[in-house]
């Protein structure tokens, strides 16, 4: 009688070493490849137009409904994926070697088709509202997502360059910045950005329960199917919902006004940078584990404490760009001019306090989440919205349906990559895929994705919960 297979995943070790031990690229590489992705998006917005998606019904002589209309819609889509998605793809593997001739080129074509929109416009100089100023930020958030979901199944496949993978101890790759861009574009349009009310630690914790729920359920599912982890990201048993949960909780437990929230968060990335250079950095970035439950998990506990920093500077940064301080600065936007230039200051701004920490302080370290590497995130993401600001210079410019509905349902998008990742790893031996194979996978993967989110949008459907 044959015996069954021990392992749902026989290939785990391999792929573990695979992703382990590697140290990054340059930040200037890093600055070029989101760069290329973001003006992707304001290609796609120049000539972006949806004449057909809405369909007139007439239901009584006086009253006429609107409704979308199906064919449109995804056919819109399908040119949004075509123009955004798949150029991101080649960008991430077959083109990753000519990052900065797609920039040179991209960026004159870029200027070439405002100029061309600009000359064609009676008013090439309107200055957007609050409506283009919340299209820049859900941009933003879309650019952000796109990119964390295409990275996680790429960076199993050879075809995916092992500088943009995640980095060891130190050093500074494209996927470092997922969980740090993930916190911080979560805290700029927060609540508490927002001066909304504050929530206690009972309604933070049971609005947390999802996170936590979510953290468990990846921990069992893993195991369960022998999935490969690398242990030195978070540890043991700790995972990304775990650290959002935790955030969540530290937040609405220890509550400070919006307007301090950034001195706060200043004091505990200083305080836990001085941890780090006084030995604590030696205790996370050593393999040695004990057998208590922080020893196991020392990365993911550990680190919290940046990520909480990161993200009350994200509040304060959100409230000063975006939300006024008035009475109604939770619907109220700023201008898109105040905005476009403070964020273009602040961006220069954390682009030399990274160069100074990297140098004179400590290197970049994502897996401890030190001062350096806020600070780059910070710069990096700030560095994309000063870019996508420049939207305001195209006329006539609209936002991608395929943008709306990755907004619509951000979480519920990276919860789907995933499970799609996990399904392609346990049916695919990814290492031994060819250059073909992968980037077929990889463009399907992409396309289910989007179909299944572009779904859910049309049909009203929103998965939010933190």
């Amino acid at each position: 009688m044959d015996s069954l297979p021990k392992s749902f995943n026989p290939n785990k070790r391999l792929k573990e070493e695979f992703v382990s031990n590697l140290s990054g690229s340059s930040i200037l590489e890093i600055s070029a490849l989101l760069t290329n992705v973001t003006i992707l998006i304001l290609l796609r917005h120049s000539f972006s137009s949806n004449p057909f998606l809405y369909a007139s019904l007439k239901k009584s002589d006086n009253e006429i409904v609107h409704s979308k209309d199906w064919r449109a819609y995804m056919a819109t889509m399908a040119v949004d994926f075509l123009v955004i998605v798949v150029p991101v793809v080649f960008f991430l593997t077959v083109l990753a070697d000519w990052t900065y001739i797609c920039t040179i080129l991209l960026t004159m074509l870029l200027f070439f088709s405002i100029a061309a929109k600009r000359s064609g416009s009676s008013s090439p100089s309107l200055e957007g509202g609050m409506h283009s100023l919340k299209t820049i930020i859900s941009s933003y958030r879309v650019s952000v997502m796109i990119g964390t979901c295409l990275c996680i199944l790429a960076v199993d496949f050879r075809i995916f360059p092992r500088k943009y993978a995640k980095t060891e101890t130190y050093g500074t790759s494209l996927m470092d910045l997922g969980v740090g861009s993930f916190v911080l574009v979560n805290s700029l349009v927060s609540q508490q950005a927002r001066n909304v009310s504050a929530m206690n630690w009972r309604t933070a914790l049971q609005s947390t329960s999802p996170l936590i729920i979510l953290g468990f359920a990846r921990l069992v599912s893993t195991a369960g199917v022998d999935y490969q982890v690398h242990v030195a990201e978070y540890g043991v048993h700790w995972n990304f919902f775990f650290t959002l949960a935790a955030i969540s909780i530290l937040t609405s437990t220890i509550n400070v006004p919006t307007q301090y929230s950034g001195i706060l968060g200043s004091l505990v990335l200083v305080g836990y940078q001085i941890c780090l250079m006084h030995g604590l950095n030696l205790y996370l970035l050593s393999n040695e584990r004990g057998i208590g439950i922080i020893s196991q998990n020392k990365e993911g506990i550990f680190s919290i404490f940046g990520y909480w920093g990161m993200y009350l500077l994200g509040v304060q940064l959100g409230n000063y760009l975006f939300f006024g301080n008035g009475e109604h600065s939770s619907t109220m936007l700023r201008s898109n001019r105040w905005a476009r230039i403070r964020v273009w200051v602040l961006a220069l701004l954390f682009w030399i306090i990274t160069l100074l920490l990297d140098g004179y302080v400590e290197r970049v370290s994502r897996r401890m989440c030190n001062l350096t590497y806020v600070s780059m995130v910070l710069a990096l993401n700030l560095q994309v919205l000063s870019v996508l600001m420049l939207s305001d210079y195209i006329p006539g410019s609209i936002t991608s349906i395929l943008e709306e509905a990755f907004n619509r349902n951000l979480l519920g998008a990276f919860l789907l990559a995933n499970l799609l990742t996990g399904l392609v790893n346990l049916s695919v031996d990814t290492l031994s895929a060819s250059s073909l194979s992968a980037l077929s996978i990889l463009v399907v993967y992409a396309s289910i994705l989007s179909t299944v989110v572009g779904i859910a949008d049309f049909c009203g459907i929103r998965l939010k919960f933190w």
